[in-house]
């Protein structure tokens, strides 16, 4: 079934764009480039035959509870990370894994990180060599780099089923080469690089409906053989307008490692 919702693209400038994020030392604080907000059609992968699978579109859905009660804190975290791994592991066949960053968030303005409402993938080529460094140490990320290796993002509903705001995802074989844009990302005390989104009417946008705390999506954001990233966002639209819980999320970001 499809549904109408609301994205945020990049515009195409004739300069480097950036996002500084926590700017002038204040969490939370985001300066963001130009962006346009745009209706698109987005088919439920929950009620349709979607066809996505990782293997295929770079984004796959399970079923995969968590034994973790709360995400407050930081004890949660050794528990949580060995899930993330033996899912990865069954699901993507990843050899070795490093869970390497978590991030909650809360569809609330005073919020330290609301969801992410540009349409973007989390790494360039660059920007991922990069963060292969900082993950790993420069000796480690070179035997790494000879192998077969990817950074792959795993994103799962807290609290409550999400009614608003749901995360969604252009199937990469309908976004042109020259839709990606490239962008900086300020960190108070680091820089990396992205890739934002123009619009482009041809994008097939897939999301899963009412996403469960016990659901997963699991998605490509880098890989070094070949297996596309793919762009994504938060949408803009309510399920059931009936229902006001708040949209709550955490979203883990892994290296992983094949076998050669």
């Amino acid at each position: 079934m499809a549904q109408i919702a609301t994205v945020n693209y990049h515009v195409h400038k004739p300069d480097r764009q950036a996002f500084e994020l926590d700017a002038g030392g204040v969490v939370g604080n985001l300066i963001s480039p130009e962006l346009a907000s745009t209706q698109v059609t987005v088919r439920d992968v929950r009620t349709s035959k979607a066809g996505v699978s990782f293997e295929t579109t770079s984004v796959g859905f399970a079923t995969f509870p968590t034994s973790v009660a709360s995400f407050a804190g930081n004890d949660w975290q050794d528990a949580y990370d060995a899930e993330l791994t033996k899912l990865l592991e069954n699901e993507i066949g990843a050899q070795e894994v490093i869970v390497f960053d978590h991030t909650l968030r809360v569809d609330d303005p005073k919020a330290d990180r609301a969801p992410a409402r540009n349409v973007h993938s989390d790494y360039s080529v660059k920007g991922a060599e990069k963060r292969l460094i900082d993950v790993l140490g420069g000796d480690k990320a070179a035997e790494w780099a000879k192998g077969h290796f990817a950074f792959v993002n795993v994103w799962r509903p807290v609290g409550a089923p999400i009614n608003s705001a749901p995360l969604g995802f252009i199937r990469p074989a309908s976004v042109a080469d020259q839709d990606w844009i490239l962008l900086d990302l300020i960190y108070p005390d680091r820089k990396g690089q992205i890739m934002g989104i123009a619009a482009n009417p041809r994008h097939d946008w897939l999301y899963m409906s009412k996403m469960t705390p016990d659901e997963v999506a699991f998605f490509n954001i880098f890989d070094n053989r070949g297996l596309s990233s793919i762009a994504h966002s938060a949408l803009d639209m309510i399920e059931d307008p009936n229902i006001h819980s708040v949209r709550r999320s955490i979203e883990s970001r892994t290296l992983v490692r094949y076998a050669a």
